[in-house]
């Protein structure tokens, strides 16, 4: 899987109102921002599929292409940034799977040309992860543990963190100050989700002083590649502080006799490497509820830039409110 917590150093800003923060993000600026790091582009470039940011496959001459990912401007502090760098070339130092920034010359992984913050990777590929059988989820289970046990060395001190406010209450207001949600529909709305939180606040109540560890924080199929060689990960873009757990509910889907299995499956690879906390089991549809909350904000405060409504034009229609109310409504069911 990120607002209100603006404390933490590395605030997203979700809030920022530039409405078209990559008009000035031109082709030639992105190869010039290539060039100014050594290389020599052939010309080429094709964008990756990704909104939050803008990430290129690059051309270079002499050598294999690159991945360049400029970083949306005034979402996450440099410090931050660097973070997220350092988590990832930590995992790479200690041999597992994660693409890491490339470093220049000087030692530097993040870059500045034109008012963007870029990073320049390596390109590796690899296809989507099935996981349908045991083999797959215990091996995915396994990365998972070993990703976890160096994430509990110690804690980020500019990311953010998994929790009620800044993924539920803030996206909830948020939502609800937008004037997107179709006036007919706010109270309900308002209602259920106030409903939701409280009930959601219960049961992380209910599991006590969870560890708190470095997590991918948005591990979803979507966001791994699978080669011959198994699973990595090539973007920690949403790395948080949080609960294990937030990196394995993700991965299950399907009927409760169906989760349960493929829950056995993954934690039986990850505790080769790194104990879990069963009791943590209780947040899944919280954290699941949570997310669905805060991807309609996340669409309603990405909603000036224009590659939104070209990308989501359903998501302006009052049939896309009434069936997030529904998704909502079914959650609380599973809640109470």
């Amino acid at each position: 899987m990120v607002l209100a917590d603006s404390r933490a150093v590395g605030y997203d800003a979700e809030m920022e109102s530039t409405e078209a923060p990559y008009h000035q993000l031109t082709p030639e600026l992105i190869l010039r921002a290539v060039e100014s790091q050594g290389y020599h582009c052939d010309g080429r470039f094709y964008p990756l599929n990704s909104y939050e940011n803008r990430v290129y496959q690059i051309g270079v001459e002499q050598g294999p292409a690159l991945i360049a990912k400029f970083y949306r401007p005034a979402r996450w502090s440099r410090a931050a940034i660097l973070e997220e760098h350092e988590f990832a070339l930590e995992l790479a130092g200690h041999e597992i799977p994660v693409v890491a920034p490339l470093k220049n010359q000087s030692g530097a992984t993040l870059h500045e040309l034109g008012g963007f913050q870029f990073a320049l990777y390596p390109r590796c590929g690899g296809r989507w992860p099935d996981l349908e059988t045991k083999q797959d989820r215990q091996q995915m289970g396994r990365f998972l543990g070993r990703l976890h046990a160096v994430g509990a060395i110690k804690p980020f001190q500019q990311r953010q963190a998994v929790t009620v406010e800044r993924l539920g209450v803030a996206p909830r207001d948020y939502i609800l100050n937008s004037g997107l949600l179709p006036d007919y529909l706010v109270e309900a709305y308002a209602t259920l989700s106030n409903d939701l939180i409280k009930l959601i606040a219960d049961r992380f109540e209910q599991c006590g002083r969870l560890q708190q560890l470095r997590l991918h924080g948005d591990c979803h199929p979507g966001n791994i590649l699978w080669t011959d060689n198994g699973p990595h990960f090539v973007d920690l873009d949403d790395c948080v502080m949080g609960p294990a757990v937030q990196d394995l509910w993700m991965l299950l889907s399907g009927d409760e006799l169906e989760v349960t299995a493929q829950l056995e499956d993954y934690l039986q690879g990850y505790e080769t490497f790194y104990a879990f906390d069963h009791t943590s089991l209780v947040l899944i549809e919280p954290l699941r509820t949570l997310r669905l909350m805060y991807y309609a904000a996340w669409l309603a405060r990405r909603w000036h830039d224009p590659a939104f409504p070209i990308a989501f034009p359903w998501f302006a229609e009052p049939r896309y409110w009434e069936e997030h109310i529904l998704s909502l409504r079914e959650q609380a069911a599973l809640l109470t």
